[in-house]
């Protein structure tokens, strides 16, 4: 099997194209947007998203740090191989789109420090750990997978919603509404710093920091917009009238929307919540069905 060009091809296709979804709730949030700059920022942020599409530019100056989820089935099977040309294909991508270059040089410590400086290639920008995928998931965006599938999603995160993220723990108390309070809180925290709305934030809740952050990331990779649950408008109207707006102009228009994956629990007086403020090019999600 060789996916390298198909690879690369979704990797660009994620930098570059916006989802019907996030297409549609934008030209919705236009037409209901009576703050003359906010609406104005939401035309310019539209007209953004269609040129990128046509000239396949990159949807933003922060290209993203390419994150992957496998969707497996029963009868499916993922080789070392596949690996290696996921990790190839992602390389071709980043140069051929082509990416920002982002990736420091130097061991440990001087990549800390950022002391040698950076590669002038972007597929240097390898991709973070792969995260798998199957029917045994319990959560909130449980996926119906079917014995013969294997579908790679292609995530590229942005630096700036990420230093607005958090992981940590919430005394539950019992209560829902408290543990989606404190979420909502964080939120309205970030979101006023991001600088890049309309958002669509991510929360994952789950048993331990990893699994919420992987719950999230899910939720990345399969919300809808044109799907969302009760809670989620419930967070989606809250945030909305926190007033920031499209580029924190003001409106109706701080979220397009948002995504909201609940895990499995364990028996504590605490939950571990994730929540990620994506900027207005974000999700930006591309899968390859193999």
């Amino acid at each position: 099997m060789d996916i390298l060009d198909d690879v690369s091809n979704a990797i660009i296709k994620a930098s570059t194209t916006l989802s019907n979804d996030k297409y549609n709730a934008l030209k919705q949030a236009i037409s209901t947007e009576s703050n003359e700059n906010a609406k104005w920022a939401l035309e310019m942020i539209l007209k953004n998203y269609q040129v990128a599409s046509e000239k396949k530019f990159p949807l933003c100056d922060d290209t993203g740090i390419p994150h992957v989820i496998i969707e497996l089935g029963s009868e499916r099977h993922i080789t070392g191989e596949l690996i290696n040309q996921i990790h190839e294909g992602i390389y071709q991508g980043l140069n051929n789109l082509p990416a920002r270059p982002m990736a420091v040089k130097g061991d440990e410590v001087e990549r800390i420090e950022q002391s040698k400086g950076l590669y002038e290639k972007p597929g240097m920008l390898r991709p973070a750990s792969i995260l798998i995928d199957n029917v045994n998931d319990e959560s909130t965006y449980k996926r119906d997978i079917s014995p013969d599938t294997l579908n790679i999603h292609f995530l590229l995160e942005g630096g700036g919603p990420e230093i607005r993220s958090k992981t940590y723990r919430v005394y539950h108390k019992r209560s829902f509404e408290n543990v989606i309070g404190t979420a909502c809180e964080w939120l309205e925290s970030s979101l006023k710093m991001l600088g890049c709305t309309p958002s669509i934030p991510s929360i994952g809740i789950g048993r331990t920091h990893y699994e919420a952050t992987s719950l999230l990331l899910k939720s990345i990779a399969y919300g809808n917009l044109d799907n969302q649950s009760a809670h989620e408008r419930q967070i989606t109207n809250r945030l909305n009238e926190s007033g920031i707006g499209p580029l924190g102009f003001g409106g109706k228009t701080t979220v397009l929307g948002c995504y909201l994956n609940i895990g499995n629990q364990r028996a504590s007086g605490v939950r571990v919540v994730s929540i990620r403020p994506s900027c207005f090019v974000e999700p930006r999600v591309a899968t390859l069905e193999l």
